[in-house]
């Protein structure tokens, strides 16, 4: 294909805590014009945090955007410029489950919502893992718990609808299949 398509503007329509809403204008590879509202995140890690008894740990925390409580891998935003995705896992494991990785893998790396976001996630599978000090950032995450689940008991939530968090159930096939859980 010679032509492309090609990105001519782009104007922030909101600028928010978490993603900017933009308008963008585009010219297809015929020379039509059209324009497609874009979420421009900046992109987010999960760890998927198996301990010695190969037990999976997770937190269950109120979604607002859900009005709910969930189950799911501990993750986080990268919102520290320039912050590697790596250390950008380790930190939230250590916001929200109080420990590190001592061997951190990845896993994969996903387009949450290519239709609308520019958003992407890597995951990883945690292993080694050591008590640091747990840094709770926001309310939330005040009121989350630590839960510790079987792959089995995990794939079962997921086959009831219990577990319905993406990054999770994705997080939770990939690392099977390395520490043959599933």
């Amino acid at each position: 294909m010679s032509e492309q398509f090609r990105k001519v503007d782009e104007v922030v329509l909101h600028g928010g805590y978490i993603f900017d809403l933009v308008r963008a204008d585009f010219v297809s590879p015929e020379g039509e014009s059209f324009s497609r509202d874009i979420v421009r995140h900046p992109g987010a890690v999960s760890v998927v945090p198996v301990d010695d008894d190969g037990r999976v740990i997770m937190v269950r925390q109120y979604r607002p955007s859900l009005d709910q409580y969930i189950l799911e891998i501990p993750a986080g935003k990268r919102d520290v410029a320039d912050e590697p995705p790596a250390e950008t896992a380790q930190r939230e494991l250590g916001e929200e489950i109080g420990m590190r990785a001592g061997t951190l893998e990845l896993l994969g790396t996903f387009a949450n919502a290519p239709g609308f976001s520019d958003e992407l996630s890597w995951i990883y599978l945690g292993r080694n893992l050591e008590s640091v000090p747990r840094d709770v950032q926001g309310i939330e995450e005040s009121h989350m718990t630590i839960e510790r689940f079987t792959f089995e008991e995990s794939f079962a939530m997921i086959s009831d609808g219990s577990l319905i968090d993406t990054k999770t159930v994705i997080g939770l096939y990939l690392a099977a299949t390395l520490v043959g859980g599933g």
